[in-house]
């Protein structure tokens, strides 16, 4: 029998966000079981806003959430890290409207769960485990999920650009694989989109502390952390929208060229395909308790 889990106990740090460039303070805080992931605004009377496909709201370069004019923005990359590291009830309280960006990757939330610990609850955990496919594309974007004994995820990308051409990776994702194969994976960007994006208000917080930035002719940063950092970004950013269903996937995941947007729009297509899946207690293999593994990228800065 798989249990639901939740942290250990409560912990914090401090960051900024991408698009205000303000700075957070997110806490961490334990949850009951079936409480799933929830966001609460402490600068907004403590308004919760569920991480679930019902309360998507504009996704502009990132995945935002609102409910009763309550928003949070950018929560892909905490919520890839939960999901992914077996937390299936918290609260996620913010100070501001947006997940502070960290590094540009799920690594420092990664250090956070570890900090915090992870502990088994009194309810059985169900997953959402695929029986038929289920597919979506908008015209040279696609994706779909696929039958699968466990949570796999098969993403290529393609653009016009002399250094990113064209990048494909197929990873089955574990509390292991996740850590060290796509936590580290970091947000990227193209610089001559930075200044279209900060004239229209957006990435006012973006350096080259949080983000890939690729010019004409190199990456402007000092190094990547894979030589295909920027599919595996795209495994990561998939692996947190994913997580608006509010299960865990049992299924074989392939995009192409998706993005948050479609991300999300299949997310909400799988739950109205109900003759696709069904929920189960259990997958074929269960999950062990998350197991301390060192992680690529900045430690987070805690906050008292």
């Amino acid at each position: 029998m798989d249990l639901q889990r939740t942290l250990g106990r409560r912990i914090s740090c401090v960051g900024i966000g991408l698009h205000s460039g303000n700075k957070v303070t997110l806490s961490l805080k334990p949850a009951p079981a079936d409480f799933g992931i929830r966001f609460r605004r402490t600068d907004l009377g403590d308004h919760e806003v569920p991480a679930t496909v019902h309360n998507l709201a504009g996704i502009q370069l990132a995945t935002g959430l609102a409910r009763n004019e309550v928003s949070v923005e950018t929560v892909e990359h905490l919520l890839a890290a939960l999901v992914s590291m077996g937390v299936d009830n918290v609260i996620v309280e913010l100070n501001s409207p947006e997940v502070p960006i960290m590094d540009g990757s799920a690594a420092p939330f990664v250090y956070l769960i570890h900090e915090a610990g992870v502990k088994r609850q009194q309810a059985r955990r169900r997953y959402l485990k695929i029986v038929r496919p289920i597919a979506m594309s908008r015209g040279d974007k696609r994706i779909a999920l696929y039958p699968s004994d466990h949570f796999k995820v098969t993403y290529s990308i393609s653009y016009d650009h002399p250094l990113l051409r064209h990048q494909s990776r197929t990873l089955r994702i574990t509390e292991e694989s996740f850590i060290e194969e796509v936590a580290p994976a970091r947000t990227f960007t193209f610089l001559k989109d930075v200044e279209m994006l900060r004239q229209n208000g957006l990435a006012l917080g973006g350096s080259l502390e949080n983000a890939i930035v690729l010019g004409e002719t190199g990456v402007l940063n000092n190094a990547l952390r894979f030589e295909d950092e920027f599919v595996r970004h795209k495994i990561l950013d998939a692996v947190g929208d994913l997580a608006l269903v509010g299960y865990s996937v049992v299924g074989h995941l392939v995009a192409h060229r998706a993005g948050h947007a479609l991300h999300t729009e299949f997310a909400a297509k799988i739950l109205e395909e109900t003759h696709s899946w069904r929920l189960v207690e259990a997958p074929v293999e269960v999950a062990p308790l998350p197991v301390t593994l060192p992680v690529k990228g900045a430690a987070p800065r805690l906050a008292s």
